[in-house]
């Protein structure tokens, strides 16, 4: 017997399956038990046997029942998804290190042909000059006390402008400010996760975070990002076998294939998190890179079960470390906590700065230069990639980034071992998979590979593959 409530939130259909799937998952009902027949639940529950059928047809669907014909359902056996096994040995991080840690201490001679971020030359760095005069000329307390724990107010507010330029609704209190992108995922990774806890990430995806869900001892399960967003089918799979508790993912110029998630795919992708009870944490840090803006995760599901997070570094500065995390006011409430007892507040001067630059219409210009500029870049490299014989996994619309592979070359990693030595800096696909599993392709930076150097170097490689 399960409890149904008539008045309760939820609709009834929505209760049996998850009082049905609470029984299974906690062994309450056993594989190969036999369910009651559709008139006997309906009956003994006081409720349409529409609604039955509905459920058992939705548990059927998730893997939790079989139907047999002329004998009725039963619970079917629970197969778990082969995925590598987590591991908290610190040796598969080192890999994520080591390309870091290379790009960071990169000579002025080395071209960073895979890098995540724009050539210093393409920033406005006259602009940051400006903004940090006018502040500097302002009086207050601002450059000696510690800030306000969600954050300055007035860039809140100005960031809840921003959102609904997407059409997504935020009110100052559910904007946490951050120092950065990184700080607002390993704040949402202290909330959501504990060690041993499972969550559902992009294959490939951002390596960074990969690493931080590895130090926290956190197992990922590894959803194939397709041209139009994950696999959905897997990403069922994955969720009905491992019950995660949240998927990363980033819905526009996804890093590091640069593509998008379609409408339709979107739209899977939230139906899955209500019926399997995950969030969704969308990561959209070079949302200023789009040229024409187009619905996000969080304007479907206007911060539901979807956790926004997004910085200014690639457009601004990586020097600033100004982002932000917008959710729903509870989340917003506990994540102010944990920054709180992990950080105490971020720095009042840098979000003053950032909030100077955003609102003084300089920068909507400056955005509209890099815009062109990297139109112009990306447009210049596929040619010339096409030209050099790569595959381009797909054309992305906006951003910086082309994910491609020599034809002939099954493990990147040789090549970009190859091209350090030469100065250049490849990324290699490798690094980019959740379990540093083998990978031809690499990512491309557009901003520096029309680069004639880059270029030749490319086609030696293609020429040598080929052979």
């Amino acid at each position: 017997m399960l409890s149904l409530a008539l008045s309760a939130d939820g609709p009834l259909v929505d209760q049996i399956v998850s009082g049905i799937k609470r029984q299974i998952d906690d062994r309450l009902l056993r594989p190969g038990t036999q369910l009651p027949s559709i008139r006997n639940f309906a009956g003994s529950h006081d409720v349409s046997r529409f609604t039955v059928v509905e459920a058992y047809d939705r548990l059927v669907a998730m893997g939790y029942l079989r139907s047999r014909r002329g004998a009725g359902f039963y619970t079917a056996a629970r197969t778990e998804t082969s995925q590598p096994a987590p591991s908290t040995d610190h040796k598969r991080n080192e890999e994520l290190v080591w390309l870091i840690r290379r790009l960071l201490e990169a000579g002025e001679d080395a071209i960073l042909a895979g890098g995540p971020w724009l050539p210093n030359s393409w920033l406005d760095e006259a602009g940051i000059r400006q903004s940090l005069n006018v502040l500097a000329r302002k009086n207050g307390a601002y450059l000696l006390e510690y800030g306000n724990p969600f954050g300055y107010l007035p860039l809140r507010e100005h960031l809840a402008l921003l959102l609904a330029e997407l059409g997504i609704t935020a009110h100052a209190g559910q904007i946490l400010l951050t120092q950065g992108t990184s700080q607002a995922l390993e704040l949402v990774i202290r909330y959501l996760l504990k060690p041993g806890d499972a969550a559902l990430v992009d294959d490939p995806g951002y390596y960074n975070m990969f690493g931080n869900l590895r130090l926290n001892g956190v197992q990922m399960l590894a959803v194939p990002r397709n041209p139009d967003g994950p696999d959905i089918a897997t990403l069922e799979e994955l969720a009905t076998a491992h019950r995660p508790k949240v998927y990363f993912t980033q819905s526009v110029m996804q890093n590091p294939t640069g593509s998008d998630m379609s409408p339709h795919v979107s739209f899977k992708v939230l139906q899955a998190a209500e019926r399997h009870g995950f969030f969704v944490v969308e990561d959209d840090i070079f949302c200023d890179l789009q040229v024409k803006a187009t619905s996000r995760l969080a304007t479907l599901d206007q911060l539901n079960r979807v956790i926004y997070a997004r910085s200014f570094s690639k457009t601004l500065s990586g020097s600033l470390r100004v982002g932000f995390i917008a959710c729903a006011q509870p989340i917003a409430n506990e994540l102010a906590d944990i920054k709180m007892l992990t950080s105490i507040t971020t720095s009042q001067f840098t979000e003053r700065l950032v909030y100077l630059m955003l609102v003084d219409g300089h920068y909507r210009k400056y955005l509209a230069r890099l815009h062109e500029r990297l139109d112009a870049a990306r447009i210049n490299v596929l040619h010339a990639f096409e030209e050099i014989g790569l595959e381009i996994f797909t054309e992305p619309n906006s951003g910086m980034f082309i994910w491609a592979r020599f034809p002939h070359v099954e493990d990147a990693l040789p090549l970009a071992e190859a091209a350090a030595r030469d100065g250049i800096m490849l990324a290699p696909g490798a690094v980019f998979r959740p379990h540093l599993e083998r990978s031809p392709w690499m990512r491309f930076n557009v901003a520096v590979c029309e680069e004639p150097r880059v270029q030749r170097w490319l086609r030696q490689a293609g020429t040598e593959a080929r052979k």
